[in-house]
C-alpha cells in the first residue's frame, strides 16, 4: 500500500525524522490560507500523486506571493499529471502540499528497501539527490553506498557515520544525519514498510538534515497491524479493478495486453505470462486466485478481467494440488455463464482430479477450448485473440 507525500512525513515525524512544515490542501483557497499560515516569502506547491517524476511532470512549482500560490494550486489541482512512472495516461490531481521554501546547500538520496538475498533491510544513499537513482545506478553506480542491517542491532552509529561520510555530508552535519538516518531505519522497522525513500533529503546552509520528499509503501500483508496506516490508503490512486479484487482476496495486476489470465499461484501466473509472450501475445493481467479459489471468487475473477475493453481472449491455467480440478472446473463453467462470456476461453488443467475437471468441461455445453499442457495452451489463446 502506498501513501501520500504530506502523509509519509506525518508518520516519519513521528520517529523522530526533520522535515518542513506543510499543510494539505485540496482548493486553491486553502492552499492560498495555508501558506498565509507558513508565513515566509516563498512556498512550494507539490502535486500529491502516487508516482514519482512530479517535478519534471509540471506538478512541483515555486511560488513568491500568496497570490502565486493561489494561481498555481489552481492550475494543479485537477491536471492529468503524467510522469514516468504514472505512464502516458497520467493520474489526475485531487490534492496539494504546501510547503515553506528552504535553504538548500546539497541534495542527497536516502532509502530504505527489503534485500531478499540478504534477508536484511538495505539502507541505500548516494550524493545524486534530487536525480532518478535509476539513472544514477546505470551512469554512475560506484556513487551508490548501502549497508545491510542487522535487524538484531539495528543501524549501528558507526554505520550510520560511514554512510553519512561516504555521501558528502560535511563534518558538522555528520551527527544529525546519524539522527537522520536511524530515525529513518526506526519508522521502517516500526510500519512494517516495504519502501521508504526520501529523494532529496538536503543539506541546508546551517547543516541542518531535512527531508524534503518522502515516499512510503507498505507490506500489505502486515497491514491488520496498522489499522492507522490502513486509514491513509486513498482510493482514488489504485485501479478500480485491483480494488474489487482486494475485496475478494486475488491478486491483481492491470497490465497492457489482451489476453486475461486466471491461475492460481504467483509463481505459475508469472510462467503464465511468459509463455504467452513467448508465442506472441501480450497480458491483460496478472491474476491469482490463491489456493482455496471458490465458485464465487472464479467468478469474480471473470468480472474483473471483462472490465478491460481491449480483452480478446482469457486463459484459464490451473494446477490441481491444495485446489482440486473439478472443482475449478465447476466455477469456471458457471462463471462463464453468469457474466455471459463472448471472448474465447482457453483452459488447461493439471493435477488433482484432473480427468473429472475436463469432463465437466467438455459437457458443460459451452465452447470452452481445452489445452493439454501450457505450451498447447498458450498457443490456443494466443490464436484464439488474434481472430478476434
Amino acid at each position: 500500500m502506498k501513501i501520500h507525500e504530506h502523509q509519509a512525513k506525518e508518520v516519519l515525524r513521528r520517529f523522530g525524522v526533520v522535515t518542513l512544515q506543510g499543510s494539505a490542501c485540496f482548493s486553491p483557497s486553502e492552499a492560498h490560507a495555508a501558506a498565509q499560515r507558513l508565513g515566509g516569502k516563498v512556498w512550494v506547491v507539490k502535486a500529491q500523486i502516487h508516482a514519482g517524476g512530479r517535478g519534471k511532470g509540471g506538478g512541483v512549482k515555486l511560488a513568491r506571493s500568496l497570490d502565486e500560490v493561489k494561481e498555481l494550486a489552481g492550475k494543479i489541482l485537477g491536471m492529468q499529471l503524467v510522469t514516468h512512472q504514472t505512464g502516458p495516461q497520467g493520474q489526475k490531481v485531487r490534492r496539494l502540499l504546501i510547503e515553506e521554501g528552504a535553504d538548500i546547500k546539497k541534495e542527497l538520496y536516502v532509502a530504505l528497501l527489503v534485500d531478499r538475498t540478504t534477508q536484511r533491510v538495505c539502507l541505500m544513499a548516494s550524493s545524486e539527490g534530487g536525480m532518478d537513482i535509476e539513472e544514477v545506478a546505470a551512469k554512475t553506480p560506484e556513487k551508490i553506498q548501502k549497508v545491510f542491517i542487522d535487524p538484531a542491532a539495528g543501524l549501528k552509529d558507526a554505520d550510520a557515520d560511514a554512510m553519512a561520510r561516504a555521501i558528502g555530508v560535511p563534518a558538522e552535519g555528520i551527527a544529525a544525519a546519524r539522527a537522520q538516518l536511524q530515525a529513518l531505519y526506526q519508522a521502517f522497522d516500526a510500519t512494517d514498510a516495504s519502501l521508504v525513500e526520501i529523494n532529496p533529503m538536503i543539506v541546508t546552509g546551517d547543516a541542518r538534515i531535512i527531508a524534503l520528499d518522502a515516499k512510503m509503501t507498505f507490506d500489505d500483508n502486515a497491514l491488520y497491524r496498522h489499522p492507522d496506516l490502513v486509514a491513509l490508503r486513498d482510493l482514488d490512486e489504485e485501479d478500480p479493478a485491483e480494488i474489487a479484487a482486494s475485496k475478494f482476496d486475488l491478486s491483481y495486476i492491470q497490465l497492457d495486453g489482451n489476453i486475461g489470465c486466471l491461475v492460481n499461484g504467483a509463481g505459475l501466473a508469472m510462467a503464465t505470462m511468459d509463455i504467452i509472450k513467448f508465442f506472441g501475445g501480450e497480458p491483460a493481467n496478472f491474476l491469482d486466485v490463491g489456493g482455496g479459489a471458490t465458485q464465487e471468487k472464479v467468478t469474480e475473477a471473470f468480472k474483473i478481467m471483462l472490465r478491460n475493453p481491449g480483452l480478446r481472449a482469457i486463459l484459464v491455467n490451473i494446477f490441481g494440488g491444495i485446489m482440486r480440478c473439478d472443482v475449478i472446473a465447476n466455477g469456471v463453467v458457471a462463471a462463464a455463464r453468469e457474466v455471459q462470456l463472448k471472448v474465447p476461453l482457453v483452459v488447461r488443467l493439471e493435477g488433482t482430479n484432473v480427468e473429472l475437471g475436463k469432463k465437466i468441461l467438455a459437457e458443460s455445453g459451452l465452447p470452452i477450448i481445452s489445452a493439454n499442457n501450457m505450451a498447447d495452451a498458450a498457443q490456443k489463446v494466443v490464436a484464439a485473440a488474434k481472430r478476434q
